[in-house]
């Protein structure tokens, strides 16, 4: 009778429960963009009224059907706030060890802290509202400080990751990271200078695509480099 092939905990064949434990959480933060991406995209398409180039995403959260969108922020939240955890049982020491981690996960806590507190009716959406509307409630105050601090520090954490690519020598990398982390500045710059422009709606709107493409892309490197070592933290 033929003995089965039993492959060594932490080769290719099989991983700990630790390394799986990793790789699932690392596996949220694959996901957490599209997750966010799809569903704002098509609130968007199916919502009245509401224009891609003249609306911020946020204020889908508004109107009869503005508990989806702040389902949206509240699992799209978690969900980073589960991939910050993994980003940190995979980095074992050294740059960007700490501080990587803690800023995406504060970004994580900002995207549910902006389903916890809505953003206000603006730029005639939803539909009866004024086109001209300024007032901001404390609830929308708060939903902008939720936002401003959550993009500065996935900013923040681009760079900490692009020197630790940089210090790995992983150039290509430490390239990538660094021009998501100036490009999302930007197109944050531009939403927040207070322009209406329909290009600076659809800068930031770009911005917000590149930088969920990063926060997915760096955790599919993370996880498919989790099975390197039995240790929970691997090196990037």
């Amino acid at each position: 009778m033929t003995q089965p092939t039993v492959t060594p905990t932490g080769s290719h064949g099989a991983c700990s429960p630790a390394i799986r434990l990793t790789r699932s959480l690392l596996g949220y933060g694959m996901i957490a963009g599209p997750f966010y991406l799809v569903i704002s995209v098509t609130e968007g398409l199916l919502r009245p009224g509401f224009d891609f180039t003249r609306h911020d995403w946020s204020l889908l959260s508004n109107g009869s059907y503005g508990w989806v969108h702040i389902t949206d922020f509240l699992l799209t939240g978690l969900m980073t706030i589960a991939c910050a955890v993994g980003v940190r049982r995979s980095l074992r020491h050294g740059t960007a060890a700490r501080w990587a981690p803690r800023l995406i996960g504060a970004y994580g806590a900002g995207l549910v802290g902006g389903g916890v507190f809505t953003a206000d009716p603006a730029s005639g959406f939803p539909p009866g509202t004024p086109a001209d509307a300024h007032t901001v409630s404390w609830h929308g105050l708060l939903h902008l400080a939720c936002g401003g601090v959550g993009f500065l520090c996935l900013i923040t954490a681009c760079l900490v990751i692009a020197r630790r690519f940089g210090t790995e020598g992983r150039r290509r990398w430490a390239l990538y990271s660094r021009a998501t982390g100036v490009l999302f500045l930007a197109g944050f710059v531009c939403v927040a200078s207070g322009a209406n422009a329909p290009w600076a709606t659809l800068a930031f709107t770009a911005a917000i695509v590149i930088a969920w493409a990063w926060v997915s892309a760096v955790s599919l490197h993370l996880y498919r480099r989790a099975h390197a070592t039995d240790d929970p933290a691997g090196d990037l």
